[in-house]
């Protein structure tokens, strides 16, 4: 600023304070007076304590640097779609969860809808517009489809942020659900299977056999044990028993129709529900 490259001067240094203790100062000044040969005579500025401010960025930081943190240990990724740019941005664990090799957070603003799986597209693209019209958080999950095929389960988290001075930024968070979604088929498929064999347990059994009978319509139940099971697990043990009840689970599947319902009841006993059967077809 001396040499007059620069019209003023504006820097932010630490002064010591008389008491012993450093402050941040913000000190703005400049040139107002030099000689006929340019040389400065008299330079005026202020500084201002912005001790504070500082104290504040440095609370910020660290609540940023914890919010980051915990991102990164959950998996989450963050995008942004700027409204009046139309422009989106995905950081680097949202390109991962996609697939997307890129070195630039910036994508396509229609790069999202080519990964949609075609059966959840219209709900994810409603709730990704739902936003618009409200403030509040719109939860959704969907599946995407990876550029090699590999279909996986996400789920996001959208909110409008805006102002009166601009058309403001739809907001989200993604993160890969697929594991959680197995997971929860499992305890589904668990809790109305027999462990065992496959086949309905009990429980689910006797809530399909209600909604038929509610129905009014025919049907007929038929109930299989087998022979000499007690004598086969006292004399070849309990793993022989489990073997011989796998392998009639799987004779009685494969002789089915699809229409036609099988469940271990408990032990040695089967049933099989068959729906629209009168008696004489049984």
């Amino acid at each position: 600023h001396i040499a007059g490259l620069t019209d003023s001067i504006e820097t932010e240094l630490r002064l010591k304070h008389k008491s012993g203790h450093w402050v941040w100062v913000l000190d703005r000044g400049g040139v107002v007076e030099r000689d006929a040969e340019g040389r400065p005579l008299r330079l005026m500025g202020v500084q201002t304590d912005i001790t504070k401010q500082k104290q504040a960025e440095a609370q910020l930081e660290q609540v940023n640097v914890r919010f980051r943190l915990a991102l990164a240990a959950s998996g989450t990724g963050i995008w942004h779609h700027d409204l009046a740019a139309r422009k989106s941005y995905w950081d680097q664990r949202t390109r991962e969860i996609f697939g997307l090799v890129a070195e630039t957070d910036e994508v396509s603003q229609d790069l999202w809808h080519s990964y949609l799986h075609p059966d959840d597209r219209a709900d994810a693209e409603r709730a990704h517009l739902a936003p618009l019209q409200t403030q509040k958080v719109v939860a959704v999950q969907y599946r995407i489809i990876k550029r090699n095929g590999e279909i996986r389960h996400v789920e996001s988290l959208i909110r409008l942020i805006a102002d009166a001075q601009s058309s403001g930024q739809i907001l989200g968070t993604v993160r890969d659900i697929t594991e959680a979604k197995q997971r929860e088929q499992e305890l589904a498929h668990a809790a109305h299977h027999d462990a065992l064999t496959g086949l309905l347990n009990r429980a689910a059994f006797d809530r399909l056999l209600a909604e038929h009978i509610a129905t009014a319509r025919p049907l007929a139940i038929f109930y299989v044990d087998l022979d000499y099971f007690k004598a086969l697990n006292d004399f070849a043990g309990h793993a022989a028993g489990d073997l011989a009840l796998k392998r009639v689970a799987k004779r009685i599947q494969g002789c089915l129709p699809p229409s036609v319902h099988a469940a271990r009841l408990g032990g040695d006993e089967f049933a099989l529900l068959v729906p629209d059967c009168d008696a004489a077809q049984a």
